[in-house]
């Protein structure tokens, strides 16, 4: 039982394949390790097949079978710098089981697979073709059938090749997984400094100003008090223009956070190869309003990043018939969907202030994705609504 909940090194196979199956929207499961032993029964069925001519196969057998699944665990679960050592050992084993059983080929086709994982890929391939050349040296030697040596070296190299194959896509998704991790954090960065900035500009002259009319009002209040008093008076009429020019810039803020998502998503899609066309304008928006538009958008580009397969996509956010709706199509795979907590989450927010969320995907032309809201003033019953934060993916 010790492979059903194993401790998991942070820089192993199974983290590493873990992390590239979030990535493209798939989860593995706990069992898939188990899946990928059913190869080793191959050990077993080959001299059950024939036991007269390997009379003396089944203690050898489980003696190296209890030791392959230990190398096994240490190949899938522990640090990948111990790979190469869980793969020599697999390779061993076959050595020292084929005179008693060829069904050892399965081990010799293991070390190849975790082989791919012990190093650079010229030093894998180096490793893999030494292995087999080696095995290969033994079978003729044992006088074993050569097709079946052939059936191995063939699985052997194979198998090894496209575990290269996958080590060098994962991490290159590792890489992109930074590189958009990075651009939002930029993102977020920028859009505190603009904020920053204009509230420096729009508050700092204004409260200036207003600290100096309050002195003034203060020396002139006992020698003269009309003068004190326009002075007040000059100073509720700048507070007051103050207070529209702050409501003015956080609305404009509001809108900027949608847009800044908006430019986030398209440089997330584009370092995937998809362009991104985005509206040229953004209509006045509530906080709530902004709020669930942009972390609709947000969810969307993350579902069209991992499954869409598209090389183009499109957001549309217009007003009409009293209805703000965001449109967001891509010209990828489409097909069924599977409503996750994602797309749950999403129409969640949306309903809790009066909107709906459509998704259309058809199969071989892409998916269309229609949040509604209403455009004017929120409804009352929306006050009590759920929490905006987004669901986890």
């Amino acid at each position: 039982m010790f492979m059903y909940f194993p401790p998991v090194s942070e820089n192993s196979l199974a983290n590493l394949h873990e992390r590239r199956s979030e990535l493209r929207g798939r989860g593995t499961g706990r069992w898939f390790p188990l899946l990928m032993l059913i190869w080793s029964i191959w050990i077993f069925v080959t001299p059950m097949s024939n036991p007269a001519s390997f009379p003396n196969w089944l203690w050898p057998t489980l003696a190296s079978y209890a030791v392959f699944l230990l190398l096994f665990h240490g190949a899938y679960y522990r640090d990948r710098r111990y790979m190469l050592f869980n793969a020599l050992g697999m390779a061993v084993l076959g050595y020292a089981l084929t005179p008693f059983n060829p069904g050892a080929q399965s081990y010799m086709i293991y070390a190849c697979a975790f082989m791919a994982f012990a190093g650079p890929t010229r030093s894998a391939i180096a490793w893999m073709l030494v292995l087999l050349a080696a095995y290969s040296v033994e079978w003729m030697a044992l006088g074993w059938p050569l097709i079946y040596l052939a059936s191995t070296l063939m699985v052997g190299f194979a198998v090894g090749l496209m575990n290269i194959s996958f080590a060098r896509k994962a991490q290159a998704d590792a890489a992109l997984m930074l590189s958009h991790e990075e651009v939002r954090r930029l993102a977020a960065m920028a859009e505190r400094e603009r904020i920053g900035r204009d509230l420096h500009d729009l508050l700092g002259h204004t409260l200036s100003l207003v600290a100096l009319k309050s002195d003034l009002a203060g020396k002139l209040l006992d020698r003269d008090p009309a003068g004190a008093r326009r002075e007040i008076d000059e100073v509720s009429r700048v507070a007051r223009d103050a207070l529209a020019q702050v409501r003015s810039a956080v609305t404009g803020i509001r809108a900027a956070g949608l847009a800044a998502e908006l430019a986030s998503a398209r440089l997330l899609l584009e370092s995937d190869g998809v362009t991104l066309t985005c509206p040229a304008g953004i209509p006045p928006l509530s906080p709530e309003q902004e709020t669930v538009l942009a972390l609709t958008v947000r969810e969307a580009v993350t579902n069209l990043q991992r499954h869409a397969r598209a090389s183009a996509a499109r957001v549309e956010l217009e007003v009409a018939d009293g209805r703000l709706r965001l449109r967001i199509e891509d010209n990828g795979r489409g097909g069924a969907i599977v409503p996750g907590n994602g797309l749950s989450g999403m129409r969640e927010r949306l309903e809790a202030l009066g909107g709906s969320l459509r998704v259309d995907a058809r199969p071989g032309r892409g998916t269309v994705l229609e949040a509604s809201l209403p455009a004017g003033p929120l409804a009352p019953q929306a006050s009590g609504a759920a929490s905006l934060l987004p669901a986890q993916t």
